[in-house]
């Protein structure tokens, strides 16, 4: 955050810009919670909602994520690119420095590559290392489970 008794001077930086894609970013994380949490609410509401709001529910939930993925890239351009993490008050001064897109571009890229080999290795070598075993229990509606017990 950047404080100066100057209004004039507060909104000059960049760092507002990627302060609100942020809040953004938190906003929309959200929200495709909450879409994906109300798209079984038909199930249990009755009346009160219908298909089509249960279809714009599960359009914006799929639609979502990729608003996301380029918010964050634009979060990460405005970061590398533009201020710098070195640089956050964005004054530019006559030194050399390493641009983003062939150096910290492929830094970048080579940590989303592995974490997408950890997640390939827990979804398909591994996909019950985080499960619960009642997850495989036949459901039975005659039979209360264990734990619940009358008060």
């Amino acid at each position: 955050m950047h404080y100066t008794p100057s209004v004039a001077e507060a909104f000059n930086s960049v760092e507002h810009i990627m302060r609100d894609v942020n809040n953004v970013i938190l906003i929309i994380m959200m929200a495709t919670a909450f879409l994906g949490y109300v798209l079984p609410y038909g199930q249990m509401s009755g009346f009160s909602v219908n298909n089509a709001t249960l279809n714009r529910f599960f359009a914006l939930h799929f639609l979502l994520p990729f608003v996301l993925a380029a918010l964050v890239l634009m979060h990460l351009i405005a970061y590398h690119d533009v201020v710098g993490s070195g640089n956050p008050l964005g004054i530019s001064a006559n030194y050399d420095r390493l641009p983003f897109a062939p150096y910290f571009l492929f830094k970048d890229l080579v940590t989303i590559f592995l974490f997408f080999i950890v997640l390939s290795i827990f979804v398909f070598f591994m996909p019950n290392a985080l499960g619960d075993s009642e997850n495989y229990v036949v459901a039975n509606p005659m039979q209360t489970p264990p734990a619940i017990v009358p008060e």
